[in-house]
């Protein structure tokens, strides 16, 4: 077939009149745009991929030069420190393995049990597979470990049920899920792994002893960015100040990514991949500049943190970072049927229940600023109050089903979904019956 532009001047040289002709040029050029577009799309999409999945944004000059936390991976046996760490004792910390990276030989070792999971030289054959989720190690020739990074996956991705061994429990190896919050994975616990903490302990104005205290305070699944922004390590009551891992999927169509409103998907992309995981890049936020609420973060210089062009390799990578999670579609439950009670839970959902109000389909968030003051929702402000917009985002309600473990709100403070329908109907004096009650929540699981 010929070029649009060829088949333009060969009729134009057999005499096609002009009004033929510009209506001709005029699909071409159209045609010609609908192709950019759909490679543009391509392109984004699988970049963006790829750097969700492992890119670490350079971030192995923290982790691996400044923390030396590939050294306790590896163990003294390899050069490291300590015992290493072996699969067991990865995937117990809440690490997942991606079976569509593993050899057959691997795959029919681990369920024969020819391969060792107590030894931390299997760790690093899979670190060398490209096959621990989020993870990424760097090697010397002699195949010892050189440095490590991380990469979004870390937390925001999971694998499924697809494969089973012998010793291994469903949801440890399996396909990757995008997009999906890891509440199993114990961070601070991971990092507490690392035998040189002094640097973000001198952030903090801390010593190491604290810093490992309050790494190991967290627990699965939740994680404190702001802690290094303020320093508020527990709430009032004692408690943990992390809060859950959110999903990173469905992203599409609404406005604020975190549980306190700190900005949209793109700039906690940017925060995290400069503050949080420590890549190398430029980040602006003159909001953290003010040294009452985040005086960490003010005498760190973190609301303005500079890159030149050429050591910047977390900018060019935004754009396409974030197409790709607002292609994360959120999952549907299997064999999810709207029975007679979940049809009875959607009609109270938009009616007698007004959690349409908040909630609104099929976003199931507002469209706009999704955002409440604590009050608007019945909620303490501790957590509120660490994020420039001391507030508490609207969250998104698709897919809930497949993060029920953990609890539920930022905090997991509540456990289940029914904890969180009493409270609302307290909170807006509702007057739900408990059968309505559960109504609700069998709608809710539907979503």
């Amino acid at each position: 077939m010929k070029k649009p532009w060829k088949q333009l001047l060969h009729l134009a040289l057999a005499g096609v009149p002009a009004a033929c002709f510009l209506a001709l040029a005029v699909t071409a050029h159209a045609d010609h745009e609908q192709d950019a577009v759909a490679q543009n799309v391509q392109n984004l999409m699988e970049t963006g991929r790829q750097t969700f999945r492992f890119d670490t944004f350079g971030d192995e000059a923290y982790w691996g030069d400044t923390l030396k936390l590939h050294r306790a991976i590896e163990g003294a046996a390899f050069g490291g420190v300590g015992q290493g760490v072996s699969p067991a004792t990865a995937l117990a910390v809440g690490l997942k393995v991606d079976a569509g990276a593993l050899p057959e030989s691997v795959v029919a070792g681990v369920r024969n049990g020819s391969v060792n999971l107590n030894s931390p030289a299997t760790t690093l054959a899979l670190l060398k597979l490209n096959a621990v989720v989020g993870v990424t190690g760097f090697f010397n020739p002699d195949g010892s470990l050189k440095s490590m990074g991380i990469q979004c996956a870390l937390c925001h991705s999971t694998v499924d049920n697809s494969f089973s061994a012998a010793g291994i429990p469903p949801g440890n190896i399996g396909r990757r899920l995008d997009g999906w919050p890891n509440r199993d994975l114990n961070v601070g616990a991971i990092i507490n792994l690392a035998p040189d903490l002094s640097a973000p302990a001198k952030v903090l104005g801390v010593d190491q002893a604290s810093l490992r205290k309050v790494l190991l305070s967290w627990g699965p699944g939740k994680f404190d960015a702001e802690v290094f922004m303020d320093g508020k390590a527990f709430r009032p009551d004692g408690q943990t100040a992390a809060v859950l891992i959110p999903p990173a999927y469905g992203l599409a169509g609404f406005n604020l990514h975190t549980w306190t409103a700190w900005g949209s998907v793109t700039y906690w992309n940017a925060f995290v991949a400069n503050l949080e995981m420590h890549g190398k890049g430029r980040f602006f936020d003159p909001r953290l500049n003010d040294a009452t609420q985040f005086p960490i973060a003010a005498a760190n210089g973190f609301g303005d943190v500079t890159a030149s062009p050429d050591e910047d390799r977390i900018t060019p990578k935004l754009a396409a970072l974030h197409f790709y999670q607002l292609a994360i579609p959120a999952p549907r439950p299997r064999g999810s049927v709207m029975n007679s009670s979940a049809q009875r839970g959607a009609a109270l959902f938009a009616g007698k229940a007004q959690c349409a109000r908040c909630h609104v389909p099929p976003l199931f968030t507002e469209p706009g600023w999704n955002a409440h003051a604590p009050a608007d929702v019945c909620l303490d402000s501790f957590q509120a109050d660490r994020s420039p917009a001391k507030a508490y985002r609207t969250a998104p309600l698709a897919g809930l089903f497949s993060r029920q473990k953990g609890g539920f709100y930022h905090d997991g403070r509540f456990a289940t979904l029914p904890d969180v329908v009493n409270h609302y109907d307290g909170c807006m004096n509702l007057g739900l019956t408990s059968d309505e009650k559960s109504d609700i929540v069998q709608y809710l699981l539907t979503l």
